[in-house]
């Protein structure tokens, strides 16, 4: 009876670190390019105007758009990526942070006062062990989600927005 309790703990023990090494290994970064990419570069913002905002975004220029690329993982945070064309295709990850927010919340007995205060941003648990200067960014092929890591990403001087929000429909240099 002992000998059988053995077996069946090694046995349980054998399966439950199998599938905790299966989801260590579901993050496979591909070690070629997924397309060829262009200039790619970091750049922080801030609002001129109280209340306007700051973050920093993500330029990924790209020679061509084959491939759809589907969001970043940069500094800590995933973004989603939108794509846009022109002389210079480029994905761009948006990262909002809270310096020049209001920090006001409105509390009231009606809901509809409350409607504009913000959420709480949700801790993201990134899959990656990323230095500054690196991103990976995930796209789909067929059915299958693939991961690609961009290093050396250069950090260019901030812009300042000195009387108004950022329009998100920058022209692109």
């Amino acid at each position: 009876m002992k000998l059988l309790k053995q077996t069946f703990f090694l046995s349980a023990m054998l399966i439950l670190m199998g599938s905790f090494a299966q989801c260590s290994t579901s993050q496979k970064l591909q070690s070629t390019a997924p397309m060829q990419f262009g200039d790619v570069y970091c750049q922080k913002w801030v609002a001129g105007i109280k209340g306007g905002g700051g973050g920093l975004n993500l330029f990924i220029r790209v020679t061509d758009n084959s491939i759809q690329l589907d969001s970043v993982y940069f500094r800590g945070e995933i973004s989603k990526l939108e794509f846009k064309s022109g002389e210079f295709p480029t994905f761009i990850g948006r990262f909002e942070n809270d310096f020049n927010q209001s920090k006001g919340v409105i509390i009231s007995s009606d809901r509809n006062e409350e409607y504009n205060n913000k959420l709480p941003k949700k801790s993201v648990v990134i899959p990656f062990d990323l230095k500054d200067n690196e991103c990976v960014v995930s796209y789909m092929k067929g059915d299958k989600r693939w991961y690609y890591k961009i290093s050396n990403i250069e950090q260019k001087m901030p812009l300042n927005y000195p009387m108004a929000t950022p329009d998100k429909n920058i022209k692109l240099n």
